[in-house]
């Protein structure tokens, strides 16, 4: 009878779990006899299997649902399925469709995921933490929910967001999966429907604010610390508010950065540098406009303007070259309303209320749109554009598909076919006046996995703005010229396990010289960096 239960316990261990693929020895020793199917299957029979079933699913939720439950009992199976189709899975697992699945959170939950941190664990977080399995956690992504993706406060359903992005670090970075928690910060919800919907799995309460919210961040902080130090700490999805502080606060003290300012930015600045190998000429010769000025505009902001100054420009002279129009208008200096983290960048201009009039009156060579509204780039936004630049430049990046600025078909469209584009959302290829047109997607997940990769084979102390750099520098030569020869300023999401490793080479590289390493400097810095990587198959 013991033996009985230790086999069903191994069937349903997705860490351990191989399904049909337990070999006839394995089955004797692990009580497995009789348990499964009489036939031993490979893993690629098992992944032409789960290929087929996902092929029946009638819509992208669906297949997210299907995926899910796969992660949930066959958690090798699920990452080779992810890591062999890649550039087509993602849209599954991470934008647009984990957006709706976010939104339907407490509608399709099955099992939990990861750890939730609620407002009534204040004074023991710390035990909350314990409870965790996996004592060698390496990253952490978290959460308060209040800002997912382009859709707003979602609460506790804002959790399909981390366990996402850490999916993506397993199979776009190969950080083992067990090195990877996955935490819910519930606070609370200022969102109407969640309030009333009686399947909502958060706490149904308004969300918490001021020093109680900061001590609840306080002590989640020092509880990673203490029982996971080894970790990475990724913000993820707070808003403004709290966003650019929270960052600021522990940036200095743990290894801590927050994807939508800083990943946003690194995968941004890439693309523009490939853009102008499109366009010609120098990044220190752009304008560029943003329309949207929080976390993500801000961060490209702050970081393009970090590369103006390495082209040599002074602070003041590349901060000239960049503006933004948030919700009130243009930044502008005479404005009494704005934040802190917009100020560096209000210039002397007068006061423009209509997106459409500040392109005609700025004439950038860029548009970069971060505000998650949708199809606020115009017919008359792309074709001003147009009139004043030979190949603008139109980065529409906000997520989920629906809060795209414009769509592939429209930039292309209304330019002539001249504009170089990019998006946050995956677009089909498009073709205009017989030319055939890739899209690129300025996905994050370019950026964090590699950087997190990065830091762990470093061990670095910190996760530093340079780093940030270094990786979309990295980021811009692995797009190839076949890539811009279709107009794609990124390369295929195909390669992005190569990608992620070339740029946890240079964020290594960068924590070995400044000082901020653990140990030393391996001889051949790439093959221990690969060695690091996690390789989904059977033991």
């Amino acid at each position: 009878m013991s033996t009985l239960r230790h086999g069903l316990a191994l069937v349903q261990d997705p860490t351990r779990n191989k399904g049909t693929a337990f070999t006839e020895a394995e089955r004797d020793a692990l009580g497995l006899r009789g348990l499964l199917p009489a036939r031993v299957a490979r893993i690629e029979e098992q992944v032409e299997r789960v290929v087929g079933q996902l092929a029946r699913k009638p819509n992208a939720i669906e297949k997210y649902i299907y995926l899910t439950a796969l992660q949930d009992r066959n958690e090798t199976l699920f990452y080779r399925v992810v890591v062999d189709r890649l550039e087509e899975l993602m849209p599954i697992l991470y934008t647009p469709t984990v957006g709706q699945a976010c939104q339907e959170y407490g509608h399709i939950f099955r099992r939990p995921r990861g750890l939730y941190v609620t407002k009534r664990d204040q004074g023991r977080v710390a035990d909350v933490l314990r409870n965790w399995p996996h004592r060698d956690v390496r990253v952490i992504v978290v959460t308060d929910g209040e800002r997912i993706l382009g859709l707003g406060d979602l609460g506790a359903n804002g959790m399909g967001i981390p366990v996402g992005k850490l999916a993506l670090y397993a199979a776009c970075a190969g950080i083992h999966p067990a090195w990877c928690l996955p935490i819910m910060l519930d606070v609370g919800t200022e969102n109407e429907e969640l309030l009333r919907d009686p399947l909502y799995l958060g706490i149904q309460e308004r969300r918490l604010r001021g020093e109680a919210y900061d001590a609840l961040v306080d002590e989640l902080v020092a509880g990673v610390r203490e029982q996971f130090p080894d970790a990475i700490l990724q913000l993820e999805d707070f808003g403004n508010a709290n966003a650019f502080r929270l960052l600021e606060r522990y940036k200095k003290e743990v290894r801590t950065f927050d994807d939508d300012i800083q990943g946003t930015a690194s995968v941004a600045l890439a693309g523009l540098y490939s853009a102008l190998r499109l366009t010609g000429g120098r990044l220190r010769d752009q304008r560029v406009l943003f329309f949207g000025a929080g976390e993500a505009g801000i961060g490209i902001g702050e970081l393009v303007a970090t590369a103006l100054v390495e082209e040599g420009l002074s602070e003041g002279e590349a901060r000239a070259r960049l503006w933004f129009f948030d919700s009130k208008g243009l930044v502008v200096r005479s404005r009494t309303d704005l934040s802190p983290h917009k100020r560096p960048f209000a210039h002397e201009y007068a006061l423009v209320t209509e997106f459409a009039l500040a392109v005609k009156a700025l004439r950038p060579t860029a548009v970069i749109g971060v505000a998650g509204v949708g199809r606020a780039f115009t017919r008359e936004v792309l074709e001003s554009m147009s009139r004043h630049n030979e190949r603008p430049i139109v980065f529409a990046l906000s997520n989920p598909t629906s809060k795209a600025e414009c769509t592939a078909e429209e930039a292309y469209t209304w330019s002539g076919g001249r504009a170089v584009f990019a998006s946050g959302s995956p677009f089909d290829p498009v073709v205009f006046e017989g030319k055939r047109f890739v899209p690129g997607q300025g996905n994050n997940a370019y950026i964090f996995p590699g950087v997190g990769l990065g830091v762990i084979a470093s061990r670095a102390r910190l996760v530093t703005d340079e780093m940030f750099f270094a990786a979309a520098k990295a980021l811009a030569a692995e797009a190839g010229e076949d890539d811009l020869a279709v107009g794609r300023v990124y390369p295929p999401l195909s390669s992005v396990r190569q990608v992620s490793l070339a740029i946890a080479c240079a964020v290594a590289e960068i924590a070995y010289q400044r000082g901020i390493a653990v140990g030393q400097r391996p001889a051949d810095l790439r093959a221990h960096v690969a060695g690091l990587m996690y390789e989904p198959t059977y033991g």
